[in-house]
């Protein structure tokens, strides 16, 4: 039996300089998560600012496009890599 090639869960983290939310968010990622983390600097492209401008820190998985807006905690980033929708 082939099974398909593993492809490991990539998340993106929007954020801005000096955003201390943003800092927290980071930390917790990289402290809690074993998945790859691209960090996007918003104020370098006009329509990400706008898009998440007030949102910031938000934490999207690539693959799927799925996001988590702050507040999130570690139990939301596992829903999240698990392809779980967030409670409502």
């Amino acid at each position: 039996m082939r099974y398909p090639p593993f492809r490991p869960v990539v998340l993106a983290l929007y954020s801005t300089g000096g955003c201390h939310l943003c800092e927290r968010a980071e930390a917790l990622v990289r402290r809690r998560v074993g998945a790859s983390l691209d960090l996007v600097e918003i104020a370098d492209d006009p329509e990400l600012l706008e898009r998440y401008g007030v949102r910031i820190p938000v934490l999207r998985r690539l693959d799927t496009g799925q996001e988590l807006d702050w507040p999130f905690d570690e139990e939301a980033i596992r829903r999240l890599l698990a392809g779980q929708n967030p409670p409502a």
